[in-house]
């Protein structure tokens, strides 16, 4: 099932409304949609490299967009079905002393969610289960997700085909490697001031 919904994706990528769908594939990852935008995004900036940063804006817009979606479906998700299980397990102490640190580190995880292969959805879903400051939320999806789509298109802007292969083959390296370096400079940060 997931190739058949990989190689759609990638049809997507050549039609002539490829743009709208990478907005739509993009908002739809970023909540329940298990292909990334990467694979849209790729090949159509590869096809015209003139709009490289036209269609990263498009690609990051749809998907903060997409989890302020997959935020909603976390906090509908928690009185419904977690609230429910967490006391009947006895767990409610526990996830609300989990909920505190989340609270407290939740934009460096939000980051994390964006940038890395850890799946996004979770991070939007679980945000909202939560209940982590929107506004904190939202701006930590833009400037991650925005850093993740624009790293790419300007890596295929400037270099083309030739650095499409390394992309593909380390994406996930090069994203956990860039939000080691994020997380550290957060932390160098907050030890100078």
């Amino acid at each position: 099932m997931i190739r058949k919904l990989y190689d759609w994706t990638m049809r997507l990528a050549t039609h002539r409304h490829a743009l709208r769908s990478l907005a739509g594939v993009s908002f739809a990852e970023s909540s329940f949609f298990p292909i990334p935008p990467d694979v849209m995004l790729i090949p159509m900036v590869l096809a015209d490299r003139r709009r490289a940063f036209l269609i990263a804006t498009v690609c990051t817009a749809a998907s903060a967009l997409g989890g302020l979606f997959g935020y909603l479906i976390g906090h509908a998700l928690y009185e419904a079905v977690a609230e429910p299980l967490l006391r009947a397990y006895g767990y409610t102490e526990a996830f609300r002393e989990f909920e505190r640190a989340y609270k407290e580190w939740g934009v460096l995880i939000v980051a994390g969610g964006a940038l890395t292969p850890f799946p996004y959805k979770i991070t939007t879903i679980f945000s909202g289960m939560v209940g982590m400051s929107i506004p904190a939320f939202f701006i930590a999806s833009v400037l991650a997700r925005g850093l993740r789509f624009y790293a790419v298109a300007a890596l295929l802007y400037w270099f083309g085909e030739p650095i499409r292969g390394y992309i593909e083959r380390n994406l996930g390296l090069l994203t956990v490697i860039f939000f080691v370096l994020l997380v550290g400079g957060f932390a160098a940060v907050k030890l100078l001031f």
